[in-house]
């Protein structure tokens, strides 16, 4: 238990792992309300009676929301006691999430994933809380800890929805999730300190340095376009797996695309060994296999016609594996990066990335639901070929890492 009234101060050695484990879990309790409507979107379509594109604005407006909230509430954690920020955002997710449940119509859901995806971001200030509490001698395994537990809550979050959702409704995983947001929020009340803000800068200034950054650093404008592209194609997949895997010839329901989570949990999990990498090689070319890896597995995909129906799941399995490896590669890479640009700026650092990538993610979705419902499931692996080539090609151009603009 820890003094509510006194500023914090770095864990001990060893760190409370029960403190670490909280952070883990409320960082992956957080970000998993991002992706829990992905594999319900085919059951979601039909029990609101939603087009394929007008459904697909549901992850979109989540996504958009989230890189909003990056951008307008993330800086405020060096303004302000962060457990504060925490708890107030914990408190709003919850309240977003049971209105998405009771959602009585399409118009209201789609406001509901717009609050949730502002709210959500508080998985953007659990990180910056971890690095801040843990002490030098092990603040990279802590850190690394809670983004393990945020990784995994992206991840595991599709194969719990879309198992909830096509044996007790769609309504009820939203529930369930708030009910789990809750649970860290009283946690979070009762074990983490008070956070000493490290800036007086009013707001609008704070806002105002995301911009400077931006233009100072040519790094990290390569970082944050690299990253928002490949998050594009990312997107599209997962936000219309589902609807294809619930229309023929497969005829699936919301478990079983939810269960190709797991498929993008083997690739995914073993990104972090590109850290090891990064540092040996270089965090440059570790960006440029990521591309690479992320444009051959969704290149792999467009074979899908050509195969038949059992051929085309296992395709699935094989490219989701890949370009989950390939996007957390990269991810990881850009991290790298963007934080050897100015150790004393890296929370706001780390917003300008994020907004890239998930300014990405929304796009993705909202492309991707189109091109799914005009062109086909082959023209949405195209376009998400594409997009991470054009991402290779962005990491390809000549180093950008020692530059300023």
């Amino acid at each position: 238990m820890h003094d509510k009234g006194a500023p914090t101060t770095p864990m001990g050695d060893p760190a409370p792992a029960a403190l670490v484990l909280l952070l883990a879990s409320g960082a992956g309790l957080a970000v998993a309300s991002l992706y829990y409507s992905q594999p319900m979107l085919g059951i979601l379509a039909t029990d609101m009676g939603a087009s394929t594109v007008d459904v697909g604005f549901v992850p979109t407006l989540t996504q958009l929301g989230y890189a909003l909230g990056i951008l307008l509430l993330a800086p405020l954690g060096d303004r302000h006691d962060r457990r504060q920020i925490i708890l107030i955002k914990a408190l709003l997710l919850v309240a977003a999430l049971l209105a998405a449940a009771w959602a009585p119509s399409f118009t209201w859901l789609l406001a509901a994933s717009l609050a949730i995806g502002l709210t959500a971001t508080l998985a953007q200030d659990i990180v910056p809380a971890a690095a801040t509490l843990a002490p030098a001698a092990r603040r990279g395994k802590v850190v690394g800890t809670v983004m393990t537990g945020l990784l995994l809550g992206i991840l595991l979050s599709r194969v719990v929805s879309g198992f909830v959702a096509e044996h007790f409704g769609w309504r009820s995983m939203f529930v369930a999730a708030a009910t789990g947001v809750a649970i860290i929020g009283i946690a979070v009340w009762r074990g983490l300190p008070r956070f000493a803000p490290t800036t007086t800068l009013p707001y609008r200034a704070l806002l105002g340095s995301l911009w400077a950054l931006l233009q100072r650093h040519a790094s990290l404008r390569q970082a944050a376009l690299a990253q928002g592209l490949l998050s594009v194609g990312f997107s599209a997949f997962w936000s219309t797996l589902a609807v294809m895997l619930h229309a023929k010839p497969f005829e699936m329901g919301s478990a079983v695309a939810g269960a190709f989570g797991l498929a993008g949990a083997v690739g995914a999990l073993a990104a972090p060994l590109a850290g090891h990498l990064a540092d040996r090689r270089g965090p440059e070319l570790v960006t440029r296999l990521g591309a690479g890896l992320t444009t051959l597995s969704f290149a792999v995909l467009c074979l899908s016609p050509f195969l038949s129906t059992t051929g085309q799941l296992w395709l699935l399995v094989i490219g989701t594996v890949g370009f989950d490896l390939g996007v957390q590669t990269a991810l990881i890479a850009h991290q790298t990066i963007v934080y050897s640009i100015d150790p004393g700026a890296r929370s706001r650092l780390n917003a300008v990335l994020f907004v890239g990538m998930f300014m990405g993610m929304a796009l993705g979705a909202t492309l991707g639901s189109a091109v799914l419902a005009h062109g086909g499931w082959l023209a949405v692996t195209a376009m998400a070929t594409a997009f991470s080539l054009a991402a290779w090609v962005v990491r390809c151009w000549p180093s950008a890492s020692k530059r300023t603009a």
